[in-house]
C-alpha cells in the first residue's frame, strides 16, 4: 500500500499484463534513478512532462493496476498510464510464419509481454545517444550522472531524480560530461538535439547528424511503441536474432532479411527474442568499459 500520493488511478486491463518485464525496457541499468523497482513490488518512474516535473508509482492487487503520482506532473502520468503498458498495443497483429516464432508468440501472450509507450521523446533519446557504441554500463554511468547532477529530486520520492527539461541539457558544461565520462561526439548530438522538436517531429530525428538508424529505433520502440523499428548496427540483437531463428549468429543484413516476413511487427519479434531467445555462446573478451574521467 502507498500513502500520499498527490492522485490515484485505477485501472483494469483486460488483457494479460506483465507489468515488470513491459516496464524493463525503460529501465537504465540497476541504478537507474528516473526507475525504481521496490521491494514490495512497486514500480516506480519519473518524468518531466508537458506539465514539469511526476513521478508514478504502480502497483496491482487483484487484477486492479493502481498509479499513485506526484507532483505537477501527476495527472499527465496518470492519464497515460495504460499507454505506458501497452493498452493501444495488439501483440495479435504479429502472425507467426515459423514453429520457432510461433513459440515466442505463445510466450509472450501466456506472460503477459507488451509494447507500451512513454510519449516522451526526449527522454528516451538521451540515453539511446550515450548508449551509441559503448557498453551499457558506461552509458549508464553517464545517464545516472547528469540526471542527478542537473535533474530535480522527483516529486513523492526524495532517492529519484526527474530527467532536465529538454532546454537545459544545452547548458551543461562540457566538463561535466567529461566527469560523467561522456566523450565530446556523444555530447555535441544531444546538444544539436536540443533545439530540434523530437517530441512533434520524431518522424525526423535521423536528419540530426549522429544520429542513425540504431539510435532512431532505440528512441521509437520506448517513446512510442513501435511495433516495427529494427536496431540495425546493435552488436548483440543480429546475433541474437540468427541464434534463434536459424541456429547460427548473422549479421544485420541476415537479420533483416529473417525479419522481412514480420514486416510492420519486426521490432515484436526482437523484443520476444531479446527476452525469450538463444543467445550465442561467446568467444573472445567481453567488451572493455571504457573511462573518459581521467584524459
Amino acid at each position: 500500500m502507498i500513502d500520499g500520493a498527490d492522485r490515484v488511478r485505477e485501472w483494469t486491463p483486460s488483457f494479460p499484463l506483465d507489468i515488470r518485464r513491459t516496464l524493463a525496457l525503460h529501465k537504465r541499468g540497476g541504478s537507474d534513478p528516473t526507475h525504481r523497482v521496490r521491494p514490495d513490488g512497486s514500480i516506480w518512474r519519473t518524468s518531466h512532462t508537458p506539465d514539469g516535473p511526476g513521478t508514478l508509482a504502480i502497483t496491482r492487487r487483484s487484477g486492479v493496476v493502481t498509479g499513485h503520482g506526484w507532483g505537477p506532473g501527476a495527472d499527465w502520468l496518470l492519464d497515460h498510464l495504460p499507454s505506458l503498458l501497452g493498452a493501444d498495443d495488439d501483440p495479435s497483429a504479429l502472425v507467426a510464419r515459423d514453429p520457432v516464432v510461433a513459440q515466442l508468440v505463445r510466450r509472450g501472450e501466456h506472460s503477459g509481454i507488451r509494447l507500451g509507450r512513454t510519449d516522451r521523446v526526449w527522454e528516451a533519446f538521451v540515453p539511446a545517444v550515450l548508449e551509441q557504441k559503448v557498453v551499457g554500463k558506461e552509458a549508464w554511468r553517464a545517464w545516472r550522472h547528469l540526471v542527478r547532477r542537473f535533474g530535480v529530486p522527483a516529486p513523492g520520492a526524495p532517492d529519484m531524480h526527474v530527467c532536465p527539461p529538454q532546454h537545459e541539457w544545452a547548458s551543461i558544461p562540457s566538463w561535466e560530461w567529461h566527469l560523467a565520462g561522456a566523450e565530446p561526439v556523444r555530447m555535441r548530438t544531444v546538444r544539436r538535439g536540443v533545439a530540434f522538436d523530437v517530441e512533434r517531429h520524431h518522424e525526423h530525428l535521423r536528419t540530426l547528424h549522429g544520429v542513425g538508424r540504431w539510435t532512431e529505433s532505440e528512441v521509437r520502440c520506448r517513446a512510442l511503441g513501435d511495433p516495427d523499428v529494427v536496431p540495425v548496427g546493435d552488436y548483440h540483437v543480429c546475433k541474437t536474432v540468427g541464434q534463434t531463428l536459424i541456429g547460427r549468429p548473422v549479421d544485420d543484413a541476415g537479420m533483416l532479411e529473417l525479419l522481412e516476413p514480420y514486416r510492420g511487427q519486426r521490432y515484436r519479434v526482437v523484443r520476444l527474442i531479446e527476452l525469450y531467445g538463444t543467445r550465442p555462446e561467446r568467444h573472445g573478451a567481453r567488451m572493455s568499459m571504457r573511462d573518459y574521467r581521467g584524459f
